[in-house]
């Protein structure tokens, strides 16, 4: 496989993705394999420390990312899990051109699509489909993590645990318990006994 056939296929999810939205012409897809460049990131590999400018925006291949902030007696609180097919970024920190408040790092070996603040610019300009493509990937972004704040305020732990489950099933077995815990902003105790709880009501 040479290097051209190594690109197409590791471009080839998210021309996919952008074609379930809206469907490309040859252009357009040339210009996703021109501006979006691939990355490796080993386990633990920070993709985006605090008090940097977030300048990529990040499209999952495979492995996983998490978005989290740390705070002033050094606990975790897990913002985001982002896996195959998801987006990630701080998006106010990429935008608005100044210093993040969040880190974003891997749990397991990561592959990203990246594209620049600036490249973006660019494929607005020359392409202005990806206008309105991201326009409804930021408006998804923003009804997901609306929805989660009306979750974390209107139900018990175990209804969020429940929907944590619906809304990241594939990751369940792939997460630490101490990161799942911090995501649902609870102990991994706490989370152990939900767990067995849930365990005991399907036997």
């Amino acid at each position: 496989m040479n290097k051209d056939d190594i690109l197409q296929t590791q471009i080839e999810p998210l021309l996919n993705y952008f074609q379930e939205i809206m469907p490309l012409n040859k252009k357009e897809q040339h210009l996703v394999i021109e501006l979006f460049k691939p990355r490796l990131y080993r386990k633990r590999q920070y993709v985006l420390q605090e008090g940097d400018i977030c300048n990529q925006c990040n499209f999952v291949v495979r492995g996983c990312l998490r978005m989290y902030k740390v705070d002033t007696g050094g606990n975790i609180h897990i913002i985001q899990f982002a896996s195959e097919n998801w987006w990630l970024m701080d998006i106010g920190s990429f935008h608005d051109r100044t210093p993040s408040a969040l880190n974003i790092d891997t749990i397991e070996d990561t592959m990203v699509l990246q594209i620049s603040y600036e490249n973006l610019l660019t494929l607005y300009t020359q392409a202005p489909k990806f206008d309105r493509i991201f326009r409804v990937l930021v408006e998804n972004s923003y009804v997901s993590l609306q929805k989660r704040l009306l979750q974390n305020i209107s139900s018990n732990a175990e209804e969020n645990y429940l929907s944590f489950l619906k809304t990241y099933s594939h990751l369940t077995n792939r997460l630490p318990q101490t990161q799942v815990a911090s995501f649902l902003g609870m102990t991994p105790e706490f989370l152990s006994r939900l767990r067995n709880k849930q365990v005991k009501r399907k036997s």
